[in-house]
């Protein structure tokens, strides 16, 4: 059987730490930041880990 392809769409939008767990960015970023406060925007800014739901599917997407 031939090896996965890694899945390109999901392997721009993830990073692995260190320690090999998946890092995210977050939504609702992209534009119409006028309305939403500054706060709202700067924690946005900030990655987060995918959910442990999440993990063993994006990992196989991303390997």
């Amino acid at each position: 059987m031939a090896k996965m392809k890694t899945h390109r769409a999901s392997a721009k939008r993830f990073k692995r730490t260190a320690s090999g767990k998946l890092k995210r960015f977050k939504a609702y970023k992209g534009h119409l930041t006028g309305k939403k406060s500054a706060k709202r925007v700067r924690n946005l800014r900030k990655g987060s880990l995918v959910s442990k739901g999440d993990q063993k599917r994006i990992d196989s997407m991303v390997m």
